[in-house]
């Protein structure tokens, strides 16, 4: 959620047109509203559509924007169901049992999708998105901690700590803040932007929590070695006889990975993943925002974190930060699940990965820029400017691009390689092959301009960054 300042100086009132009074053009629009406190009465309906309409437009569009990985398309019948459950809270499943009960068919099918060893006996739930679902996961790693070091925690001697590559999504470190973990960080290192999986071991000790591995870095779309981070975590316990769990946020690739990378072991079927959360609103093709977390048993997820609720004469588990919820999304999903299955999510995640590979290919085939990754994995790519380009940088690209309606996010990495500055692209269904062709051309069309500078025009990296998870 974002943090506004109070009323900027000097700024314009809302513009009044008079065709906006719902009756009498002249008498009806005296004034205009404030903008910054109540207005002192009503106005009508059509009236206050067409204000917040208008100045609506100047959002960027939503189809255009190659910088986020939320869904911007759905089908008209899901946008139909979500209407007509966008006025039931999810909390309160006794009184909305069909919205619990579809909920609790997704979980299941996740489970299966994600090779629990018993689905029947997986647990999880929705969330708000996958930074709820990371919090959640989180603070069962913790707690699962806390309750093996009951001896000596809470102590000077005894802070948790969680280790992770430094390419993770914002969520971890609010998690880290949140609740008082050391966040342990493996830095970027030459080709390598991801975690290290020895890297990462070397970090771990007593007091570790849990390693997370990002199945889909944002930065650049590329999968994390999950099976060969458990298998340096087996070789610690054989050493050691540390046992340190394993979470997997798969925020995008859980719901890309099973579909498309079926031999790719990342999941329940490694024993140390003890949990895995994936975005619905991303690849699970769901407007924003629902996200899930599930644990492979009971047993990862300590008891007493469980919240319990009459449902119908039984019992209904809940884990959430959040409270009050709309079941709209919920239901968009268990459609999309219903509506697809697993051949139509194949097809849906094979085309969004063969416009990411085409496009990619057709931007390394300009001369002008050097590919960090394909859209081979997550069907997002991320390029820089060619070694021996020096009239214009990725921050002009991205600037020009946004003249034509194209939002693409231009920023640097992280540490250790915050030299390298990137675009990043990110292929959705709904990104067609006709729009990354239209993408390409004016791409094409702006490279003479840019190679005419003198020089890179971009004086302020960190303000023209624009990254987006």
């Amino acid at each position: 959620m974002p943090l506004h300042p109070g009323r900027p100086a000097g700024e314009r009132p809302m513009s009044v047109n008079p065709f906006l009074g719902p009756a009498n053009p002249v008498g009806d629009m005296t004034s205009a509203p404030p903008k910054h406190r109540l207005p002192d009465g009503p106005m009508a309906p059509s009236t206050a559509y067409q204000l917040v309409h208008d100045e609506l437009m100047l959002d960027g569009n939503a189809r255009l924007n190659l910088a986020t990985f939320v869904t911007t398309w759905m089908e008209p019948q899901a946008g139909l169901l979500m209407a007509e459950c966008r006025d039931k809270n999810m909390i309160d499943k006794d009184e909305y049992p069909r919205t619990a009960e579809l909920e609790r068919r997704c979980v299941a099918m996740l489970a299966d999708l994600w090779n629990a060893p018993d689905p029947a006996k997986a647990v999880g739930c929705s969330t708000t998105g996958s930074s709820e679902a990371c919090m959640l996961a989180g603070l069962a790693l913790k707690r699962r901690w806390s309750l093996r070091n009951a001896g000596r925690y809470p102590s000077r001697e005894a802070r948790p700590n969680l280790v992770m590559g430094v390419n993770v999504q914002v969520c971890w470190e609010k998690f880290c803040t949140f609740w008082e973990v050391e966040p342990r960080q493996v830095p970027m290192e030459g080709d390598r932007f991801h975690l290290d999986p020895a890297a990462a071991v070397e970090l771990c000790d007593e007091n570790t929590i849990g390693v997370v591995g990002i199945l889909g870095s944002t930065f650049d779309g590329s999968y994390e070695p999950v099976a060969e981070l458990c298998a340096a975590l087996d070789g610690l316990q054989e050493r050691t006889g540390l046992d340190v769990p394993v979470h997997v946020d798969g925020a995008s690739g859980a719901m890309i990975a099973p579909f498309l990378d079926e031999d790719l072991v990342w999941d329940f079927r490694l024993p140390r993943v003890a949990s895995v959360n994936t975005s619905g609103h991303k690849y699970g093709l769901v407007y924003p925002g629902v996200g899930w977390v599930l644990w492979r048993d009971a047993a990862a997820l300590p008891e007493e974190l469980v919240f319990r609720v009459n449902y119908l004469g039984g019992d209904m588990p809940t884990f959430a930060l959040n409270f009050s919820r709309p079941g709209a999304q919920v239901v968009a999903q268990y459609y999309s699940f219903l509506r697809l299955g697993r051949d139509g999510y194949r097809a849906v995640q094979q085309a969004a990965r063969d416009v990411a590979t085409g496009l990619s290919a057709r931007i390394e085939a300009l001369g002008d820029f050097r590919l960090l990754t394909r859209g081979d994995e997550l069907p997002v790519f991320a390029f820089t400017t060619a070694p021996d380009v020096t009239a214009f940088d990725v921050f002009d690209v991205a600037r020009r691009l946004r003249e034509n309606g194209w939002l693409v996010p231009a920023y640097t990495f992280p540490a250790n390689r915050q030299d390298l500055a990137v675009l990043r692209v990110v292929c959705r269904n709904g990104f067609s092959e006709d729009l990354a062709g239209l993408f390409a051309e004016d791409l094409t069309r702006l490279l003479p301009e840019l190679r005419s500078q003198s020089h890179p025009l971009t004086r302020d990296r960190n303000a023209a960054t624009g990254f987006h998870h």
